[in-house]
């Protein structure tokens, strides 16, 4: 009887906690990519719309039962993890955000290639307590990845900074040009706010209803945007747990499109995009709404500096939470509609030069290749990867 061929393709399992806005894209960018280039992908994620479109994209998903945050559920979602690399064998481990990386980190400790990615460090979003034990983890946890990716080099500054003594890369995070590009402002707009008066200047902001994007603060500045630009409106896209405050404090003129499949078609309506941030590691939203031609207004936190060229940095970051400065910045740009394309232009030839998505996944590949060869250059065969972890 025949006997089945070892499958000695390169197996990479990806761990991420439920999550949404950025870090999905960056998955499933990461798969769809590696796919294509003959890897074998498990995904251990929790059930959800990602875990769907991973399917169909061909990647293997394991169901992994995770919350969101630390607490103590984690000695039971660690447990679960173990038994996913028992039944996956991966030759190297790229776990994503703070939750998987903690649990990644305790499951795996170092006996195959782990890469951890924290896509904005957990101690920035936390206080007190929580961010002491936050930075005392991320310090320790540091042995156990073997490379730690961050997507942009204020990213990397600020762990270093912490005293947190990883082995670092940093790739910058990428759009994918055929789904983000230029659109008639006229036709798209009409399709969304069919009721919106064409001629009203339209500001989008993208991201999760959270207090990390800072959608409380555009709305503190947005009566001062309002009594420059009488007729503008507002929209915030997505959902989340704030977003029921935020409906509360807003006046008229802001609308709430909430979750949306895809947020391209938002940015290509929009006049200017804003995203008033309290802390990020490189946020995607910029990115994609520069590739759509749109210029932005980000606040000035890990990622952003790096994501404008000049030009665009010089007009259009401001501080975080200073709701007077982020009004300023987004009433003189609502004013000006020349600047606004000209800013939308050098922004959309600035991301197509430095943040493709394809560059993004072959810095990625790599990453995997250095971490998978010994320092003599030879080649670590798979199957040594998988036999590893069991010993």
């Amino acid at each position: 009887m025949h006997q089945p061929e070892p499958d000695d393709r390169l197996r990479v399992l990806h761990l991420t906690q439920p999550v949404d806005g950025g870090v999905p894209r960056v998955v499933m960018d990461l798969a769809r990519a590696q796919l294509a280039a003959g890897l074998h992908v498990t995904v251990a994620c929790p059930a959800g719309r990602l875990a769907g479109d991973l399917r169909s994209l061909g990647a293997d998903v394991r169901h992994w039962a995770a919350t969101r945050s630390p607490g103590p559920s984690v000695p039971g979602e660690v447990r679960r993890l173990v038994r996913v690399l028992d039944e996956v064998r991966p030759d190297l481990v790229h776990a994503h955000s703070a939750k998987a990386g903690l649990a990644g980190r305790l499951a795996v400790r170092g006996r195959i290639p782990t890469v951890f990615q924290p896509h904005a460090w957990s101690f920035e979003a936390v206080g007190g307590t929580t961010a002491a034990l936050a930075l005392k983890w991320e310090r320790f946890g540091a042995r156990w990845a073997h490379r730690v990716v961050c997507v942009s080099e204020a990213e990397r500054d600020t762990g270093l900074l912490a005293g947190i003594a990883g082995r670092w890369s940093v790739i910058p995070n990428g759009i994918d040009p055929e789904r983000f590009h230029p659109a008639p402002v006229d036709t798209v707009r009409a399709a969304l706010l069919p009721r919106l008066d064409p001629a009203a200047p339209l500001v989008v902001c993208v991201g999760r209803l959270c207090r990390q994007k800072g959608q409380d603060v555009l709305l503190r500045a947005w009566d001062a945007v309002a009594a420059k630009a009488p007729d503008a409106r507002l929209v915030l896209v997505g959902d989340g747990p704030d977003g029921e405050r935020l409906r509360a404090r807003a006046p008229k003129s802001v609308l709430f499109a909430g979750a949306v499949a895809d947020a391209a078609p938002w940015y290509q309506a929009a006049d200017l995009v804003v995203l008033p941030s309290r802390w990020e590691g490189m946020a995607l939203t910029p990115l994609e709404a520069l590739a759509c031609g749109r210029p932005v207004v980000v606040t000035e936190v890990n990622g952003a500096r790096e994501s404008l060229p000049g030009a665009l940095a010089a007009r259009c970051l401001v501080p975080a939470e200073n709701p007077a400065a982020l009004a300023d910045a987004v009433a003189a740009l609502l004013l000006d509609p020349l600047l606004r394309e000209s800013l939308g232009h050098q922004g959309r030839r600035h991301v197509l030069a430095t943040h493709d998505v394809r560059d993004t996944a072959e810095a990625v590949a790599d990453v995997y290749r250095e971490l998978l060869t010994t320092t003599e250059g030879a080649r670590v065969a798979p199957t040594e990867c998988r036999e590893s972890i069991h010993s």
